[in-house]
């Protein structure tokens, strides 16, 4: 049976003028709050479950078209994560959705009639703005957060996957039309998306963009979530296991042809291990591409010409040496994984993100002078790897800030979708995935709900002021310090503990009678304690 033809619509910018009534749309629809419905919300993540598999061959068209990527890659970092997307927050939706209550330690007893608990209220009409290394899983895994939420949403999928931003128009078709949309388009567009308000805006992308989002947010005080990049490092001691780390390493650069926001700009080795791992990387080159990367059916593309010109000019600059592959074709948009050996921090191939299948590999003395150029190169990264003992990682840990982290690989962290996926400093701010993608999207509103019948406890608060009162209520939900003003713990004998007892309820019947009740509970508490209760 000959096979199904794949077609895919062709690319349209949407029209300028039309954008405003379609933010208008998703804004007036939150307001008749029908996506605050719990089963209106699961209705939608249904039927988006069923768009990715119904459209499942124009995904993997689209995404061959757009990055050469091969339908492994597709299935295993696309389609089937974002399916494991729908079906986490489906099962998990009506306990999120659920008051929290608040009790102890955040609630004094003195407070704790007053039904203190969180409500999970959407934040709003949501604007998503993507990136091309994963178009599609970049574009709905964030809008798969915004649905379980009970938000509306406008889509920006990357004009730089224009097959897949196709596919994603015909993806929302699926879904409830006016409570979300897409808008597809340049730099236009995009501008013209952020003229108008919105609740909330989440953007994978570049720093550079994300600062010039961030301050045009910050014009109508609009939240943002920044899912930014990262010159990532990796430090590798002389305690590792060299080969694994090779190995683990040339995965992180080979896949999806190293266009990770995760992926290691730079290696800091650890100099009597250089010749060792430059030795295991071309043998596991040899491993994973047994024919030439080329000719490998699983190596992605770069995605433009233009991206590909940046990432040559990174190796045409470099004063370092090329010890692993090294072939390109730019008529293929094809750059082999590659090595560069360099010897200076201020070299093009450290200082700059390649966000390609390249990488530099920098001798160092020792892990503290690692930690101290890495630290110059890039304070907050989004992320790092540390290949060496126990006691070497954490030092690591300890001592570099990062959006998130690896021990012993490549973005393992990254590669769960139920945990929070994050950066820090200029590599981002917020996170997402998991029940991250529903709070990244939820206002947690704290209420309290005071009964009539305790108007007679809260004379405290009302004119004219009772000092006693006052103090009365200190005496009940004040902590009192167990430090001096040295910061010293001081430990409290029984003459303090005596004291408190005997100071409760002033010197009234009730005060007598509330210090002996406690009297009598402590007793009983140390003596069930102690079995002879």
């Amino acid at each position: 049976m000959a096979a199904t033809k794949v077609t895919i619509p062709e690319y349209r910018e949407t029209a300028l003028d039309a954008i405003p009534a379609i933010c208008q749309k998703v804004r007036d629809t939150f307001q008749t709050h029908k996506t605050k419905d719990a089963e209106f919300r699961l209705v939608q993540l249904r039927k988006l479950y069923w768009a990715l598999v119904d459209l499942t061959p124009q995904i993997k068209e689209a995404l061959r078209k757009d990055l050469g990527k091969s339908e492994y890659e597709t299935v295993f970092t696309e389609i089937d994560w974002l399916k494991n997307d729908c079906m986490f927050q489906i099962r998990h939706l009506k306990n999120f959705m659920k008051d929290e209550k608040l009790g102890s330690p955040h609630v004094p007893l003195t407070y704790s009639f007053m039904n203190y608990r969180i409500k999970k209220d959407p934040i709003g009409a949501v604007l998503i703005i993507s990136a091309y290394n994963y178009p599609l899983h970049l574009l709905l895994s964030p809008f798969v957060g915004a649905i379980a939420a009970g938000c509306t949403a406008v889509l920006k999928p990357t004009e730089m996957a224009p097959h897949t931003a196709m596919v994603a128009v015909e993806i929302l078709k699926r879904l409830d039309p006016d409570a979300y949309a897409i808008v597809n388009g340049a730099i236009p567009e995009t501008t013209a998306l952020l003229d108008q308000k919105w609740d909330k805006i989440l953007y994978t992308g570049s720093a550079t963009v994300g600062a010039i989002i961030a301050k045009k947010a910050a014009e109508t005080l609009t939240p943002v979530c920044l899912e930014l990049g990262g010159r990532n490092p990796a430090f590798v001691t002389k305690n590792a296991n060299i080969a694994l780390a090779a190995r683990r390493l040339l995965w992180g650069k080979a896949h999806n042809a190293g266009q990770v926001c995760m992926s290691h700009n730079y290696i800091l080795v650890e100099r009597e291990v250089v010749d060792s791992l430059i030795a295991h990387l071309n043998e596991s080159f040899r491993e994973f591409f047994p024919n030439g990367a080329k000719a490998s059916p699983d190596l992605s593309r770069v995605v433009n010409a233009r991206h590909f010109a940046r990432l040559k000019k990174m190796l045409d600059n470099t004063k370092g040496k090329i010890v692993m592959g090294g072939q390109m074709d730019e008529k293929e948009l094809f750059i082999e994984p590659t090595a560069v050996l360099v010897d200076s921090m201020d070299d093009s191939m450290v200082q700059e993100e390649s966000f390609g299948p390249i990488f530099s590999i920098f001798p160092v003395d020792n892990l503290d002078q690692a930690l101290g150029i890495a630290n110059k190169v890039h304070r907050t990264p989004l992320t790092l790897f540390s290949f060496g003992t126990k006691d070497e990682n954490n030092k690591v840990l300890n001592e570099m800030l990062s959006g998130g982290a690896t021990i012993n690989d490549s973005f393992t962290h990254g590669s769960l979708g139920t945990v929070p996926f994050g950066g820090v400093g200029d590599s981002g701010w917020g996170s997402y995935r998991g029940k991250a993608s529903f709070d990244c999207f939820t206002h947690h509103r704290t209420v309290a709900e005071t009964p009539a019948w305790m108007e007679a406890l809260l004379r405290v608060r009302y004119m004219p002021y009772d000092w006693a009162k006052l103090r009365q209520m200190a005496r009940l939900s004040e902590t009192a310090p167990n430090f001096d003003r040295e910061g010293r713990i001081v430990r409290k004998g029984l003459g303090y503990w005596l004291g408190v007892i005997f100071g409760l309820g002033s010197g009234s019947a009730k005060g007598a009678l509330l210090r002996w009740a406690l009297v009598v509970a402590v007793g009983y508490a140390v003596a069930a304690r102690r079995g002879m209760a």
